[in-house]
């Protein structure tokens, strides 16, 4: 495949991305309407225990992400990118539709929670490597010196859905009453996602095979795969780390925030999404910049100031935000976060592209990142929430952001301590080389 024109590389973009859209679109669906569905699917004493357990089938479902990654992404490596991506976006479209038809508790009993779980299990299984995916797509068609542009427009490709979803929810809040989006109206941007399926699969379709995927000599078996993943343990389990924050952070800015401004600093329901378009907004703009500036001055300068900048503000914002809460200082806080998000993200995905070996690129992007999600970010709604109601602070979550940011920044550490080692172990024994000419 030629992709040395920018139209070309434009298309594949835009194409490749498209999956990534659904995937977040149906995610983020979850949380924003994560009330409705606790009362639709769960039976429960409380509104509490309700969003509890919508919030902990939410976090489950991320369980199966590195279970996805570690069955989906050997796959992947050995079929191909193209095809890999066709298949992940099929199974992502049968836990939406599940989502979408499922009948509620009142109907079906005890029956519509296994269906919703069983739905948001096939998503999360997809989304293990539909993410890994997309990021070592972009990659393999980027030129070294705009890699890190190029890949985060797999991050900022979600933004575009959380903005959508956003704008889509507010229209379904105007358009009916509180009652009617909790009884039946909070199905409609779902069977909006659903209708959008058949245009991906499209989109899909045109996709080419990376260069890089082709020319390679040799392609390993799954077994093969695996044994080079085990081998590579450490690097997945920093990457692991590393990822903790992009995660933590993108699901308690955009996920949680309109369950944050409704049920914790008592917004109106159109006020809490004016403040998640924003974040989608800023998100969408500032991702792009933090890639290019992660090309330009290097991935580690980004990557430290920004996690250090998260742990030193998050509890200091939220006190600020909950002792004068408004819409204003909301938007403040929010696009505080998501600046510091974008930077991280712009120069960590294409970081973690760069230390997976290239036989299992996609796998171990996807299990290091599919953990992290499962270990940080999917649990960031429930966390949240259990932390405000235990303590009756609502500035505790910054607790969780903190924690998170502290992990990636020691992983960030360890990993560059670990290369400048190797560039000067390396450095060393081709000075020797120079020396003693009779080695070569």
């Amino acid at each position: 495949m030629e992709h040395g024109s920018s139209t070309s590389r434009l298309r594949a973009i835009f194409n490749v991305t498209s999956g990534n859209f659904l995937e977040q679109y149906d995610f983020f669906l979850f949380g924003l309407y994560a009330k409705a569905i606790g009362q639709t699917f769960f039976h429960a004493d409380s509104s509490y225990a309700a969003l509890m357990k919508t919030f902990l089938i939410f976090a489950v479902s991320f369980l199966m992400r590195p279970i996805g990654a570690l069955v989906l992404g050997p796959y992947v490596d050995r079929i191909g990118r193209r095809k890999g991506l066709m298949l992940t976006l099929s199974i992502m479209a049968i836990g939406s539709l599940l989502i979408a038809l499922t009948p509620g508790y009142a109907t079906i009993g005890f029956a519509a929670t296994v269906l919703i779980f069983i739905g948001r299990l096939a998503q999360g299984f997809s989304a293990g490597v539909e993410l890994g995916g997309v990021s070592v797509y972009l990659s393999e068609i980027a030129e070294p010196h705009n890699r890190g542009f190029i890949t985060s427009w797999q991050s900022a490709s979600q933004q575009v859905a959380v903005i959508f979803a956003a704008v889509l929810g507010y229209l379904v809040s105007v358009a009916f009453t509180k009652a009617q989006v909790d009884a039946w109206a909070w199905r409609i941007p779902f069977f909006v996602g659903c209708a959008i399926i058949p245009f991906i699969f499209w989109l899909r379709k045109s996709l080419q095979e990376t260069e890089a995927f082709t020319t390679r000599k040799e392609h390993p078996s799954t077994r093969q795969i695996m044994a080079t993943l085990a081998a590579n343990w450490k690097i997945v389990l920093i990457g692991m780390c590393m990822v903790a924050t992009t995660t933590t952070m993108f699901y308690f800015i955009t996920v949680y925030t309109p369950t944050y401004g409704k049920e914790v600093l008592h917004l109106s329901t159109a006020e809490s999404l004016l403040a998640t378009v924003m974040v989608g907004i800023s998100n969408f703009i500032l991702l792009p910049i933090g890639g290019y500036l992660s090309d330009k001055f290097g991935r580690k300068p980004l990557l430290i100031a920004s996690t250090t900048l998260i742990f030193v503000s998050a509890y200091p914002l939220l006190s600020w935000l909950t002792q004068h809460i408004s819409l204003g200082h909301m938007l403040i806080s929010l696009l505080w976060l998501s600046l510091l998000y974008s930077f991280y993200n712009g120069a960590l995905v294409v970081s973690l592209t760069e230390m997976m070996p290239s036989s299992v690129r996609i796998a171990g992007f996807s299990v290091a990142y599919s953990l992290a999600t499962s270990v940080f970010g999917g649990l960031t709604p429930m966390i949240a929430t259990y932390l405000v109601e235990q303590s009756g602070s609502k500035s505790m979550p910054a607790f969780w952001l903190m924690f998170a940011a502290i992990i990636s920044l020691i992983a960030t550490l360890i990993v560059f301590r670990q290369r400048q080692s190797q560039t000067n172990r390396a450095s060393k024994i081709k000075g020797k080389l120079i020396v003693n000419p009779s080695h070569s």
